[in-house]
């Protein structure tokens, strides 16, 4: 996939920026994770860091982080409960909050993904997004992005993934920081957050099947 970058911003500053924010980050948030982590060894035991392979620019598939809020609860044919079954108290609150996803930060360092850009999904939906959803590829994915500002887990696919496209397009300091900032918001008001995603979020490839 060949991208061409918007503008300077995007060529030039966007991923030193990057690393700079998320560097800063994890050392001023190093407490507040240490907590965090101590909590969730002592409430789901180990390990507390979820990891799970994702794809990013131009379809490379990453290792991304997350704390781990789901317990290993298994049926009587040794196959994993539903998320809602195994998703904890403590869980549920760090979701709510966005606190699961603090571990992306080492994402971000690593160059695996940036601040602001489409969300990065599930492996098996590759082979479900159309020629221009591809395009949602061409850059790194995003802690945060377009469509997650737009309405979170309670748009649709076809929606979410134009969003994903027209930000690609255009990619600009302005329009970052502006996703930051109903970011922080929407965190803080705790508003379109969807703890139990198996609820909201129809699966993609079954959708596309259909």
């Amino acid at each position: 996939m060949r991208h061409r970058p918007y503008g300077p911003y995007e060529k030039h500053i966007k991923r030193p920026l990057d690393c700079v924010l998320a560097a800063c980050a994890l050392l001023i948030l190093s407490p507040l994770l240490g907590v965090v982590a101590l909590l969730v060894r002592v409430k789901l035991g180990a390990p507390v860091i979820f990891r799970q392979e994702r794809p990013g620019r131009n379809e490379r598939i990453f290792r991304l982080y997350k704390f781990r809020t789901m317990t290993d609860a298994r049926d009587e044919k040794g196959e994993l409960l539903s998320d809602s079954k195994r998703l904890t108290k403590i869980g549920s609150v760090l979701r709510r909050t966005s606190l699961d996803e603090l571990p992306e930060l080492i994402n971000i360092l690593k160059g695996d993904m940036s601040f602001i850009g489409p969300r990065p999904l599930l492996v098996r939906y590759l082979p479900y997004y159309t020629e221009r959803e591809k395009r949602r590829h061409e850059v790194r994915p995003g802690l945060s992005g377009l469509a997650q500002v737009s309405g979170r887990n309670y748009i649709g696919w076809n929606k979410r993934l134009e969003l994903d496209v027209q930000y690609v397009d255009k990619i600009t300091f302005v329009g970052d920081l502006k996703i930051i900032v109903q970011t922080i918001k929407n965190v803080l008001w705790q508003k379109d957050v969807a703890v139990d995603t198996d609820a909201v979020e129809p699966a993609l490839d079954a959708e596309r099947k259909n």
